[in-house]
């Protein structure tokens, strides 16, 4: 299957997850594109898509919503995964989940939504992003767990080979 993997990252942390993500369905055989959302016209050409975001200020990218904005009825034809990183921190914060997470998940009928732990390197954030982190005492340091990543990219990968086998793939 031909698979759109598109993160939105400022800092470049989610983005590592989304390649770890597009290595596994590689290896299990499926056909993937990775590309920011920005640059993402049109999904129609794909069989299926996973979306990522980071969180900035309890909200997912701005670009992952302008793509769903975009795209929302083409994502919504094909089977979609989401994921978001940004918890850091024991105990993670933020605790809650961002409010438009499940609004997109909805919107774009997605098979399933993952929260990953993030990485917090203050010396790559400017002065309004130190100063929110000060604001909400976020810990620094690499929270994210690729083996966690690589689990939940294995069941998609599993899930994608089911519905290529029943041969349920909407086209757009």
């Amino acid at each position: 299957m031909r698979v759109l993997v598109t993160v939105a990252s400022r800092h470049g942390s989610t983005r590592e997850i989304g390649v770890e993500v597009a290595e596994v369905l590689r290896a299990a055989g499926h056909d993937v594109v990775e590309a920011d959302p920005d640059e993402v016209e049109a999904v129609d050409g794909y069989d299926a898509v996973v979306l990522g975001s980071a969180v900035y200020v309890g909200r997912l990218a701005a670009a992952l919503r302008e793509l769903v904005d975009r795209q929302a009825a083409q994502l919504a034809a094909r089977p979609t995964w989401l994921f978001w990183s940004g918890r850091v921190g024991e105990p993670p914060l933020p605790a809650a989940e961002p409010d438009d997470v499940r609004v997109v998940a909805r919107r774009v009928a997605a098979r399933d939504v993952a929260a990953f732990g993030g990485r917090l390197q203050r010396d790559e954030l400017g002065l309004a992003e130190r100063a929110l982190v000060a604001m909400i005492e976020a810990e620094a340091g690499d929270f994210r767990d690729f083996d966690e990543v690589d689990a939940w990219a294995a069941r998609v990968a599993d899930e994608l080979g089911r519905i290529e086998r029943g041969g349920r793939v909407a086209q757009g």
